[in-house]
C-alpha cells in the first residue's frame, strides 16, 4: 500500500497533508540558511528569524507569485517538511505525491513542481498535478464534476487566482499579482506617511489582522512598534484602523476589478449557476475583515468565505485522493521537449 501525500506550495505557506494521518503540516515556506551553506532553520522556526537575522543568516522564501524562483532551497524544504510530517521515521519508497499548481502560469513554470518532487530526495513512486482551483473548490465541499458553473476566488499571500470551473476542469482563469504581502506593503508606506515611523512586515501582517477591513467601519486603535524616522529612536504609536483602510482599500479594488472582468467573461449559462451558488472565496488573505461584504456589494452576488481559506486546496487534494469521481482532475504532465 503506497502512502500518499498532498502538497500545495504556496508563495507564504507551505501545506501538506498524508492520508494515513488526517493532519495538515501548514507552516511558513521559508529557509534560513548560515555561511550559505548549512541549514539552520525551516518553516515556523526560520520566519521567527526574518527580519532579525545577522548577514551571515540569509532567511528568505524560495516561491515568488507562487512560482518556484529558488528550486535547490525548495527542494531542501520539501525533504525537511516531509521528514517532519513522517515524525522523522523512513518512509518506505512507495510514495504517490498529488501537487497543486496555478493555472495562470507557463508550462515550464508548472512543469518545475513536477520537476522539485521527482528531483527530489523525497522518494516519490507517481507524482500527480492538480490545477490549484480545483483543489481549491474540492476542499470547500464542492463538486467540481457536474455541469454547474462554480467560481472560485483564491487570495494569497502574493498572488490572487480568479476562476471559473466546470465538468472539472478551467472555464476561465486570472492571476493578479496582489495579496496579503501587497497588503503588508501599502501599510508599511502608509504609515511611514501619516505617523513618520518605519515598521516591518511582521508588524504590518499584525496590524492588517488587527484593523484591517475591506469596508470602512468605526475607528479603532492597535499599537504599532517601529522607528521613528525624525528622531531615529524605537517607539510604539497607536495605529488607526482608518489609516490602514486607506492603504489597503486600492489594492482591495484591483481584485474586486479582476473579479469583475471574469464575470463579464463567463458565459450566461455558467453565470446563472453562479448567481444560484455565489461566489466562494479561500487563500489565506481571504479573512480580511468584511470582504464577504465587500465582494457582495459591488457585485451583488453572495460570497462564501471557506472554511479554514488557507488549507482548502491541500484538502482538496486529499479529496481528489478518498474520492474515485475526483480521479480525473489529476493528471501527469506530459513529457515536452524544451528547446
Amino acid at each position: 500500500m503506497s502512502n500518499i501525500y498532498g502538497v500545495d506550495i504556496g508563495t507564504s505557506n507551505f501545506k501538506m497533508c498524508c492520508k494515513e494521518k488526517d493532519q495538515i503540516l501548514n507552516e511558513k515556506n521559508m529557509i534560513a540558511i548560515a555561511n550559505k551553506t548549512e541549514l539552520l532553520a525551516f518553516g515556523d522556526e526560520a520566519y521567527e528569524m526574518y527580519e532579525k537575522a545577522p548577514e551571515n543568516i540569509e532567511v528568505s522564501y524560495p516561491v515568488k507569485f507562487g512560482v518556484i524562483a529558488d528550486i535547490e532551497n525548495m527542494q531542501t524544504l520539501l525533504l525537511n517538511f516531509f521528514n517532519k510530517i513522517n515524525g522523522d521515521k523512513k518512509q518506505p519508497g512507495n510514495t504517490d505525491f498529488y501537487i497543486a499548481v496555478p493555472t495562470d502560469v507557463t508550462e515550464v513554470e508548472k512543469r518545475a513542481f513536477y520537476e522539485l518532487v521527482a528531483d527530489s530526495k523525497v522518494k516519490a513512486k507517481n507524482i500527480f498535478i492538480v490545477d490549484k482551483p480545483v483543489a481549491d473548490a474540492i476542499g470547500a465541499g464542492l463538486d467540481v464534476t457536474k455541469s454547474r458553473g462554480i467560481m472560485i476566488v483564491n487570495i494569497g499571500a502574493e498572488t490572487t487566482e480568479i476562476s471559473v470551473l466546470s465538468l472539472g476542469g478551467i472555464v476561465i482563469s486570472k492571476s493578479v499579482k496582489i495579496g496579503g504581502n501587497k497588503l503588508d506593503d501599502v501599510i508599511i508606506s502608509q504609515i511611514r506617511k501619516v505617523y513618520n515611523l518605519v515598521i516591518g512586515s511582521k508588524t504590518a501582517e499584525s496590524l492588517k489582522k488587527e484593523l484591517g477591513s475591506a469596508i470602512k467601519g468605526e475607528e479603532h486603535f492597535a499599537p504599532g512598534f517601529g522607528r521613528n524616522i525624525l528622531s531615529g529612536l524605537p517607539v510604539s504609536i497607536d495605529i488607526s484602523s482608518d489609516v490602514i483602510y486607506q492603504a489597503i482599500v486600492d489594492p482591495l479594488h484591483s481584485i474586486m476589478d479582476s473579479i469583475k472582468v471574469i464575470l463579464e467573461r463567463t458565459p450566461p449559462e455558467l453565470a446563472a449557476d453562479i448567481i444560484k451558488n455565489g461566489i466562494y472565496v479561500s487563500g489565506g488573505t481571504s479573512s480580511i475583515n468584511s470582504l464577504e461584504k465587500y465582494i457582495n456589494q459591488e457585485t451583488n452576488i453572495n460570497v462564501n468565505i471557506v472554511e479554514n481559506p488557507s488549507e482548502s486546496v491541500v484538502r482538496g487534494l486529499m479529496g481528489v485522493v478518498s474520492n474515485p469521481d475526483f480521479a480525473g482532475v489529476a493528471y501527469t504532465p506530459q513529457d515536452k521537449t524544451y528547446d
